[in-house]
């Protein structure tokens, strides 16, 4: 018969309490309460309150993880930049260059990219984050706003936005110091949701006259379409990787603070935030995201952390 020494090298230890700081898959017996536990992941799939922005906006960009984040840009066009260490914002003493709304940024909170959006007329310029200050590199070749950002920041993509009319498809991929045009999307569209890396992403939603709801996958060379959101809307934000992604708020006819869960074929319905909005900002995982601002009727500061599986302790049982 296998046992648990077999499989871990360890035997179960009976303890007064709870370990304070256990390992993942660790089980012991809890000689106080009579029970078995373990340190285990486990659901959470809830949108909780997190620290608000210092600065309210909407037609932000984020990025980043749930525990180190950045919140750049915004609306009125600011430059400002904000850092999150998973519990509260900083004010960043490094503005951006380009004080604009309606850009996307990627990467990390040390390490990141802002690109395109709106200042009085579209712009294309990009800058980059080293964790201390913004610096200008080269710009994109199409000025553009209400874009989604995906990748790292010597590896990023751009696609889709607004130009001029509801939305184009033209796709951008940056290599660290120069932005190429490669295959565009097969749904134009602008103020869509976005996720994953400069040869893995996922564009979902938005608007091209009207809401949609179509989705594309890129695998670094051109868009497939494949299933879309249960809901159309626009004016959304994501989070994730192209085969496990989160896309949650935006407008349908209302704001709305729904939310999806998607696992590489397609949508699920999950909890909804706790306040809707619109044109906000994203940082994080299909598992531990943040939903960062945005409008909610008037610009908001409010944070919102998504947990979907988390590591925690739980006591095992028979049946």
């Amino acid at each position: 018969m296998t046992t648990f020494i077999g499989i871990r090298g360890t035997a179960i230890q009976a303890v007064s309490s709870d370990p304070a700081k256990p390992e993942a898959g660790q089980i012991w017996y809890n000689s106080s309460s009579g029970t078995l536990k373990g340190y285990a992941l486990t659901n959470v799939n809830a949108w909780a309150s997190g620290g608000s922005l210092n600065t309210a906006r909407s037609v932000l960009a984020g990025t980043g993880i749930s525990t180190a984040a950045l919140a750049i840009g915004g609306n009125p066009p600011t430059g400002a930049t904000e850092l999150y260490n998973g519990t509260a914002w900083t004010n960043s003493p490094a503005s951006l260059g380009t004080a604009r709304q309606g850009l996307a940024a990627a990467g990390t909170q040390t390490a990141a990219l802002a690109y395109a959006g709106y200042t009085t007329a579209l712009t294309a310029v990009t800058e980059s984050f080293n964790g201390t200050s913004w610096s200008p590199v080269s710009s994109m070749n199409t000025a553009r706003r209400y874009i989604p950002g995906a990748g790292t920041q010597t590896a990023a993509l751009g696609f889709g936005g607004y130009v001029t009319g509801p939305g184009i498809a033209n796709t951008e991929s940056w290599n660290g110091s120069s932005w190429t045009t490669v295959n565009s999307m097969n749904t134009a569209r602008g103020a869509q949701g976005g996720s994953g890396t400069q040869t893995a992403a996922l564009a979902f939603a938005g608007y091209n006259g009207g809401n949609v709801a179509n989705t594309e996958t890129w695998n670094g060379t051109s868009w497939t379409t494949v299933n879309s959101m249960n809901t159309s809307r626009r004016a959304l934000a994501g989070a994730g990787t192209n085969t496990a992604a989160l896309g949650f708020a935006g407008f349908t006819t209302v704001v709305v603070g729904s939310s999806e869960s998607w696992n590489g074929t397609s949508w699920t319905n999950i909890p909804s935030m706790a306040t809707a909005r619109q044109f906000l900002g994203s940082a994080g995982t299909q598992t531990s995201a943040l939903a960062i601002g945005g409008d909610s009727g008037s610009n908001t500061g409010a944070t919102e952390v998504w947990s979907g599986q988390v590591l925690a302790t739980r006591t095992i049982t028979v049946s």
